[in-house]
């Protein structure tokens, strides 16, 4: 089967010079590029792109989802390799974090089981200086992105606010609060327009998230000031109970798009090589000035919302049993196997790094943590508020006493047993 014929190459865009120009001049570079109209480039494909089956087999063109201008090339065999070897390690963690719950040495993790290949592919599309944003769900996507597991999973240890320097990595701590994510990731490719830089933004969200106010501000400001950002919704049907019927009743989550005059895509969430090609595109689009871009990838939370969360309240077996046959780990097993790119060696290969990164995630959260209560004081402001320093003062006087109470109780005890 021959291989999808590589998109041609993109005028940079320039600058807009007059704030009044209408949606079809701010775009022009790139539609005009692909030879279609400006309402077909900004409305996605009238398919989600598919590039693999469930069963690992690659698709005919006719049903990849594409059309004119909506066109991707297969990544390359190495890409997908590395791919496929942060997938399984990602699934691995997953489940090794789901034990380290029950066990009790992790306070909280909402798994991302089921939707590897979204975070996988978000993290490796990015250059070496883009940013990426990340949800609470997205700790795969951060890890790809060369945080340590340990580091990643100090947030839900409950130790500290965040294990790792995001300047260091360019990830944003995982925010817990709904789409305030997509604000930040916003303002940082915001300064790097104003400087000149190149960077490019990719701002991870849930479905639920686009139902929040946050996320209209975001898109709106982004695609009005043409900002270099990727908006990436995984769509994993649930917004915790909430299924998307109850959230929207657009086409498509990629379909809000439009109305704030940026382009949208939908892709299959499951299926890594999609994923990687159409990821790829629209980070080469917003460096090249088309920014930003609304990516929908369409999968499934296997798993309950956290291991707080019981998911037979509101979904059926069914359902899930549905979606395992369309698992991104097994999909993209068969297909690299199929092309001659995934041996028994190579698997063996990957299967023991994700086993020796799991053990060294146990061996991690087995140590004794001493977090130093004071600490939740020190970077809520650069100044401390009187309040904060009321509240701290309040905190060091009863831990001291609580010292005291303890010394003079261990005193006692020693007294009485001499």
């Amino acid at each position: 089967m021959a291989e999808p014929s590589p998109v041609p190459p993109l005028e940079h865009a320039a600058p807009a010079e007059h704030p009044a120009s209408s949606p079809a001049d701010q775009t022009a570079p790139a539609w005009r590029q692909f030879g279609i109209t400006v309402e077909d480039y900004l409305l996605p494909a009238r398919d989600q792109i598919r590039m693999v089956a469930p069963d690992g087999t690659l698709l005919d063109r006719a049903e990849q989802g594409t059309q004119p201008g909506h066109e991707y090339p297969l990544p390359s065999d190495e890409e997908l390799l590395r791919a496929y070897e942060a997938l399984v390690v990602g699934r691995r963690v997953n489940d090794q974090n789901s034990a380290l719950v029950r066990q009790g040495r992790m306070a909280v993790y909402p798994s991302s089981h089921g939707q590897e290949a979204c975070q996988v592919a978000a993290a490796l599309c990015l250059g070496e200086n883009d940013w990426m944003f990340p949800t609470y769900r997205d700790s795969v996507a951060v890890m790809t992105r060369g945080v340590s597991p340990s580091e990643t999973m100090t947030l839900f240890r409950g130790d500290w606010h965040g294990g790792y320097d995001p300047h260091r990595h360019k990830v944003g701590i995982q925010s817990t609060p709904l789409t305030t994510q997509l604000l930040h990731a916003v303002g940082v490719a915001h300064a790097a327009k104003l400087r000149g830089e190149t960077q490019v933004v990719l701002a991870m969200c849930g479905d639920g998230a686009t139902s929040e106010g946050d996320f209209h501000e975001a898109l709106n400001f982004a695609a009005v000031s043409r900002l270099p950002v990727i908006f990436f919704v995984q769509n994993n049907q649930y917004a915790i109970s909430v299924p998307l019927k109850a959230q929207t009743a657009a086409p498509s989550l990629a379909h809000k798009a439009v109305g704030y005059g940026m382009a949208g895509e939908r892709v299959d969430g499951n299926d890594l090589v999609a994923l990687l090609a159409v990821l790829r595109r629209a980070v080469d689009l917003c460096r090249r000035g088309e920014g930003p871009l609304l990516v929908e990838a369409q999968t499934y939370r296997m798993q309950a919302h956290t291991n707080a969360d019981d998911a037979t309240r509101y979904r059926e077996d069914a359902e899930v049993r549905e979606w395992e046959a369309k698992d991104p780990v097994l999909r993209a097993r068969a297909y690299l196997a199929s092309c001659g790119v995934l041996d028994d060696d190579a698997e063996a290969r990957i299967a023991q790094a994700a086993e020796d990164t799991a053990a060294r995630l146990r061996a991690s959260m087995n140590e004794e943590s001493r977090p130093d209560p004071s600490e939740l004081f020190a970077h809520v402001y650069s100044q401390k508020t009187p309040q904060l320093e009321e509240q701290e003062a309040f905190l060091a006087e009863e831990l001291s006493r609580e010292a005291a109470h303890h010394a003079a109780a261990h005193s006692t005890a020693a007294g009485k047993e001499a």
